[in-house]
């Protein structure tokens, strides 16, 4: 038995005539779907999510950004099964006993599958009741991080060492949200025993003072960083509260400048910043 080349390069063609093409378009439509339907996504999005809900801008960037990136994935998956059984089907397949098979795999699948179930309903009830947001830096149980990522099943957070860890969403059991609407400044400041305590709080409030009114650090100052209370006596200081409200994510910024210049105005103020120490009697 022979090859003919001919009558094979007569077949592909007929093939390529009657169900490549169609298979191309299917592709390209796919794509060109995908595309449109992400941009009108996102600007109905932005255009239903309601501004008066939110605090700030960003805030409701954030809201409008998550809500877009979950839905995009979950639709462009979608679009993509189908786009793939029409190739199947064009390509001369009967995908009736795919499609069977499927639903049997399926409802397998479904018996074992409790924790995709579990991770999906977690996941949707997190996205409705806002809790964080891509671009939020969240506390998931122990593991810290900024959200880069958050799918109807898992969150993605990336720390300070640059790591990053894929959360799933029914494995936690508290979130602790610390970019929200405001943030907090939240200092201990120990002084000397012998310090003069209204001297203190006039420094203390002087320095946050300056702080909010600096032209570099003011959009970033919500309330400015002021004396709370006497927190503690402690073994070698009296523990003094300082707090103050700032723009989310940018209270540790303004706690390390605050810091800074609260050393330098103690320094000039006389007031001393003690450190443990342990006095030692001997017998002569």
């Amino acid at each position: 038995m022979t090859f003919d080349i001919a009558l094979f390069q007569n077949a592909f063609v007929s093939w390529g005539t009657d169900h490549g093409v169609s298979i191309v378009a299917i592709v390209v439509i796919t794509f060109v779907a995908q595309w449109v339907l992400g941009a009108v996504l996102a600007r109905v999005i932005r255009r239903l999510v309601p501004a008066k809900h939110f605090r700030s801008k960003d805030a409701e960037k954030k809201r409008e950004d998550t809500l877009i990136r979950i839905t995009r994935g979950t639709l462009g998956t979608l679009i993509w099964v189908v786009a793939f059984l029409m190739v199947l089907s064009e390509a001369g397949l009967d995908i009736g006993p795919l499609l069977a098979a499927a639903g049997v795999a399926g409802l397998a699948i479904g018996f074992g599958g409790q924790y995709l179930i579990r991770d999906t309903v977690a996941g949707l009830f997190i996205i409705l009741e806002n809790q964080y947001r891509v671009g939020d830096v969240v506390c998931l149980d122990d593991t810290c991080g900024l959200v880069e990522d958050v799918s109807i099943r898992m969150a993605t957070l990336r720390d300070l060492d640059g790591t990053v860890h894929h959360v799933s969403h029914g494995t936690v059991n508290k979130v602790s949200n610390l970019s929200k609407e405001f943030a907090r400044v939240n200092l201990n400041v120990g002084v000397a025993y012998d310090s003069d305590l209204e001297k203190v709080i006039s420094v203390v409030n002087a320095v946050g003072e300056d702080l909010s009114a600096d032209p570099a650090w003011k959009d970033d100052i919500i309330k400015p960083v002021k004396f709370e209370r006497v927190d503690d006596f402690a073994d070698s200081s009296i523990i003094v509260k300082v707090l103050g409200d700032t723009m989310p994510l940018r209270q540790w910024a303004v706690a390390g400048e605050y810091r800074k210049r609260l050393k330098i105005a103690f320094d000039k103020a006389g007031i001393e910043i003690p450190f443990p120490q342990r006095v030692i009697h001997t017998k002569g």
